[in-house]
């Protein structure tokens, strides 16, 4: 993770992108993740994925910024989820209540 406590990396396979999130999505990696996303959220034309078998902390800021993918994403009826949640995170979205949008 280059010293980071955040990282993102990506595959491509075809049409489908799966975007991996590692370490800790909080405050301060939230503006580059953001910007990071923005392009790869607007292609209406590829299926995404999030991949967060490697997240081990989500504050509200990521929390916030996944919620708005999934709500650009929706508003162009373009394919995305959210794949390998953690336990720790899975119980955090069952506990806010957002876990049935990220489940479908």
């Amino acid at each position: 993770m280059n010293g980071k406590k955040f990282n993102v990396t990506t595959a491509v396979e075809g049409t489908e992108l799966t975007v991996y999130l590692q370490g800790e999505l909080d405050l301060a990696a939230a503006s580059e993740f953001r910007s990071y996303m923005e392009p790869l959220t607007s292609d209406g034309d590829i299926s995404l994925t999030l991949d967060l078998s490697k997240l081990s902390y989500i504050d509200s800021t990521g929390i916030g910024i996944l919620i708005s993918i999934l709500k650009a994403r929706k508003e162009m009826n373009a394919p995305f989820q959210i794949v390998q949640i953690p336990a720790q995170v899975q119980k955090l979205f069952d506990m806010i209540g957002i876990s049935k949008f990220f489940n479908d």
